[in-house]
């Protein structure tokens, strides 16, 4: 097997949980905070996403799908366009809020798609290339893609997580 086939299927794993934590929602579930600090599964999905998006996007020098594919506009955020929820406060995470679960995961599986045709157009050797100089030692793009894989399994586990809280809660 392939180094990015392993990566490609990492990135298909995260996709399963994330519509297992949306799927069938109201939108008062989704925007739901188990307590006034905590993230919902809005949050969580959009911020997965847009971090998915951010890095990808610059790692393989292509545009964001959040501008690109008109995303921005659609969820039409009180937050500035760049915004990737890294350092949001709990303020913040309440302003990102939507109407539907549609909405969400119309924006995560464009984000998904984009990933794979990256990922899959990679060759091997190309893992190694580095992406980033400020850190020590610098990281490569092998390195990247597996940061934004656990960043995006631990936050789509947690949406699977609140969604187990909310749904206890209702019975």
């Amino acid at each position: 097997m392939k180094a990015t086939d392993i990566i490609a299927d990492g990135f298909g794993r995260v996709r399963e949980v994330v519509h297992e934590a949306v799927d069938g929602l109201a939108a008062e579930r989704l925007n739901a905070r188990v307590d006034p600090a905590a993230n919902s599964i809005t949050w969580l999905v959009w911020h997965l996403a847009r971090i998915q998006d951010d890095h990808v996007a610059d790692a393989g020098e292509l545009e964001q799908v959040w501008r690109a594919g008109g995303w921005a506009d659609r969820f039409a955020l009180p937050l500035p366009a760049a915004a990737t929820g890294y350092g949001h406060s709990a303020r913040q995470v309440g302003t990102v809020r939507v109407d539907s679960g549609e909405l969400l995961l119309g924006y995560f599986d464009a984000v998904h798609e984009q990933t794979l045709r990256f990922v899959r157009g990679l060759a091997a050797t190309d893992l190694d290339r580095v992406v980033d100089e400020r850190w020590d030692p610098p990281v490569t793009l092998g390195v990247r893609l597996v940061s934004v894989l656990s960043d995006d399994l631990q936050h789509a586990g947690q949406a699977a997580f609140v969604r187990g809280v909310l749904e206890r809660g209702a019975s």
